[in-house]
């Protein structure tokens, strides 16, 4: 590939030094299928001239783009997960395969799902199922299209493989894909050099980690710049569990290695979306305590964060962490505030009346007379549904607290017959036409679908 003016490569993740990664050399699979590329997102950081040969080349055999990283990267971490600590993480199945920047200087990296074994392997077989990244690209698609802060699908190929797994009918379909993403760095990366009491590396990766991710110089004073990351991260968390609550998303496996540092959602496994407002709703089948149901996604990110606090203890005094960490539940109401009206599709008007707003959507939402995605398309922009459904206290009181923050929502897409959904009796139809047809126009117009519900919520004036 012949290098653009769009295409700007910065392997920054070199600076912090091999304690931090270690080289692995990709798979080498049977077969190159591509079932999804990203087209939108390519042109963003200077890759949609690439031919599909050069698609295949970078994005399945991850020959090495120009001018940067020249082997992939597997970076070591830890993590707590389902809140007991495991010390023996990683990079697994997947890889940092090249950093690049966009139009707006935001720093990119480009990581892999199911590239082959690595170090951190384990028993694991480094493969990932064709089934888990078309519902990868579901969900990325979805949460963007919802203005969610999430990872981007960026390619899928189907590899040729079969695999056998214990959890869907085996051998199964493999593939391997791409993700675009906001930073490969975890809360369990800063775990793993708290656990060896590294503090210079600590420091290193807290200077790497507000550059890089956060476009901000770091200072002299390491206490400084690890409060000042901690208080960005808080923020960004916070922000993070409020918009999974607006879309009505379960990640399913919050565990601190699932935590970016750049507050962005990623690594998608059992998720689901809950059809009705149900706190006790979960995704995965082997949460028993329900640790990462709907309504404790809140809880669970701020005891992650709660963990990168005590990282960052080995670089800053511990009261300034705690009042930011104690502060961390004001932030997350005053986000969730922002996020439901923002969904809605009416003007915001500050963070008190937000709330007010916000406490009667979820009022509204709890009667469960409807689900989540039919009561935000039928009451966008503020408009007052004439329908027997809506005749309740609650619903009053919601369009009492709407009138005169009406907002018109112009879109053809509002005035379809219902709303564009992601429930799993859908992924599960979608799944099906292609595992027992190799069928892959039921996926196709879903995302097809979901791309114009984003253009719908993201038109100028409205949101």
């Amino acid at each position: 590939m012949p290098p653009t003016q769009a295409y700007r490569p910065d392997p920054a993740i070199l600076e912090l030094g091999p304690a931090f990664y270690d080289p692995v050399e990709p798979a080498r699979f049977p077969q190159a299928v591509q079932r999804f590329r990203n087209e939108r997102w390519a042109q963003e950081v200077g890759l949609g001239g690439l031919s599909d040969a050069e698609w295949s080349a970078h994005f399945h055999r991850f020959e090495p783009l120009p001018a940067n990283l020249p082997q992939p990267l597997a970076l070591r971490y830890h993590g707590h997960q389902f809140r007991q600590y495991n010390p023996d993480l990683g990079d697994g199945r997947g890889f940092l395969f090249g950093q690049l920047r966009d139009g707006r200087d935001r720093l990119l990296d480009l990581g892999t799902k199911g590239s082959g074994q690595t170090p951190w392997s384990r028993r694991g077989d480094g493969r990932l199922t064709l089934k888990g990244a078309v519902r990868e690209v579901l969900a990325t698609e979805m949460l963007e299209a919802l203005g969610v802060n999430t990872s981007k699908t960026f390619a899928v190929f189907e590899t040729g493989e079969a695999l056998v797994r214990g959890d869907e009918p085996s051998p199964t379909r493999s593939a391997v894909l791409t993700r675009l993403g906001h930073g490969h760095v975890r809360i369990g990366t800063f775990q793993r050099f708290a656990f060896f009491e590294d503090a210079a590396n600590l420091a290193r990766l807290t200077r790497y980690c507000l550059a890089s991710l956060y476009n901000e110089e770091p200072v002299e004073d390491d206490g400084a710049n690890a409060v000042r990351l901690f208080d960005l991260v808080a923020s960004g968390t916070a922000r993070l569990a409020a918009s999974y609550i607006a879309a009505g998303f379960v990640h399913g496996v919050l565990n601190s290695d699932n935590i970016a540092m750049s507050c962005e959602s990623f690594d998608y496994g059992p998720w689901r979306f809950t059809p009705d407002w149900d706190p006790g709703f979960t995704a995965a089948y082997f949460d028993h305590s329900g640790l990462y149901a709907f309504g404790r996604q809140p809880e669970a990110i701020q005891w992650d964060v709660a963990q990168l606090a005590g990282c960052l203890a080995f670089l800053a005094e511990a009261p300034p962490l705690s009042d930011i960490l104690a502060d961390w539940s004001g932030r997350f109401h005053a986000a969730l505030g922002e996020a439901l009206v923002r969904r809605l599709g009416v003007a915001l008007a500050g963070e008190e009346a937000d709330r007010e707003l916000a406490r009667a959507i979820v009022g509204a939402l709890e009667t469960k007379r409807v689900g989540i995605d039919r009561l935000f398309f039928d009451w966008r922009g503020g408009r007052v549904p004439a329908d027997p459904t809506y005749q309740s206290t609650e619903f009053e009181e919601l369009a009492a607290a709407l009138r005169g923050r009406e907002q018109p929502a112009e879109h053809s897409y509002w005035s379809d017959a219902n709303p564009c959904s992601m429930h799993i009796d859908e992924v599960e139809a979608i799944w099906a036409a292609i595992a027992e047809a190799d069928d892959w126009q039921p996926f196709e117009a879903k995302v097809a679908a979901v791309r114009r519900m984003g253009e719908a919520m993201s038109q100028p004036g409205e949101v």
